[in-house]
């Protein structure tokens, strides 16, 4: 159950939508009456869903973006989210690339603070050899963001385990490889001990969550935390305050803060041929990622109840992946 538009990267034109009928539909909120430059954060679903069409016009294979219904709450519940008073429908970004009939499913997984997007360089590699399908998690992207009232490392983990579960069902995938970047390494971790069935193959790229904090805190952490910036930054981390918040706090600052976020984590250069990015993805990139950040605070306050300062996780996948059924690959960073 989705709104789907299909897309066809044109050079001429980044994009050209063509809207095809789903069986049911979720709407954009409609755009504000102020100019973009009276507003102190000056975006909404639809400009991060035009940020998207713009980043993704540099991939030349062909692609279908849809909003993909999970409902207005947990599989089999009749609760809303987590306590959540809103009872609107949630829905997954999702963006499906063209492939051959007979080619493999790869669903990709993004990290904490990303979203699909950041994939844009992978995915024409990927699509010669796989039907590669990547999302929004709940809550972050062009996904859905509902209130964030989880209070526990369970709740948190079944916020995005349950939410892609119901994503899953609605595009009646299975048998499927599960790629997880980061944090998104420990949500299809997570889902592919609770749900087996379904992943044929588990792949983490650089993932996040493996250790505790009593398994691998080093001792230059702890003299740092007794430190008086260690003690303002734990505090900092225990108050869920995130990069996000800084950039929201910047107002019309914020995308220049975010372009050398950019350019120093990937690199600028002419022509991208080291491995760096171009002056246009870059710009493409920068205005992707502003929108993504500086939208409704959701899934990104999830930080705390996962890990403790330092990034250690409060369930650390080391504890669990002895005993996950399906076969899994590991790419550190």
């Amino acid at each position: 159950m989705a709104e789907q538009i299909a897309v066809k990267p044109d050079a001429s034109c980044p994009s050209s939508p063509e809207t095809a009928a789903g069986t049911a539909s979720t709407s954009s909120k409609p755009r504000s009456r102020w100019p973009a430059l009276l507003k102190w954060i000056p975006t909404s679903t639809d400009h991060i869903i035009d940020a998207e069409k713009r980043l993704l016009s540099v991939v030349k294979t062909p692609y279908k973006q849809e909003r993909v219904s999970v409902g207005s709450g947990p599989p089999g519940s009749k609760l809303s989210w987590f306590r959540s008073s809103s009872k609107e429908p949630r829905f997954i970004n999702t963006v499906t690339f063209d492939s051959k009939d007979d080619a493999p499913t790869l669903v990709m997984v993004h990290g904490y603070g990303a979203s699909q997007g950041f994939f844009f360089r992978n995915f024409d590699a990927l699509a010669k050899h796989f039907r590669v399908i990547a999302i929004d998690q709940l809550g972050w992207g062009g996904s859905s963001r509902p209130d964030f009232t989880c209070k526990s490392t369970e709740e948190t983990e079944a916020w995005f385990i349950d939410s892609f579960e119901e994503w899953r069902r609605a595009k009646n995938l299975t048998n499927f490889i599960l790629l997880g970047h980061s944090f998104g390494g420990y949500v299809a971790s997570k889902y592919a001990l609770k749900h087996p069935e379904h992943v044929q193959h588990l792949i983490l790229v650089g993932s996040a969550g493996f250790t505790s904090e009593t398994d691998a805190k080093s001792e230059r952490l702890v003299q740092f935390q007794s430190t008086w910036k260690g003690a303002v930054i734990k505090h900092l981390w225990e108050s869920n305050f995130t990069p996000m918040k800084l950039v929201r706090g910047l107002g019309p600052w914020g995308p220049g803060l975010v372009q050398k976020y950019t350019s120093a984590r990937f690199g600028v250069n002419e022509t991208g041929d080291d491995g760096g990015l171009t002056e246009n993805e870059s710009k493409l990139l920068t205005d992707y990622v502003y929108h993504t950040l500086v939208a409704k605070a959701s899934g990104e306050l999830c930080l705390k109840y996962i890990f403790a300062f330092g990034a250690f996780a409060k369930s650390p996948l080391l504890h669990r992946l002895d005993y996950s059924p399906p076969p899994f690959a590991y790419f550190p960073k």
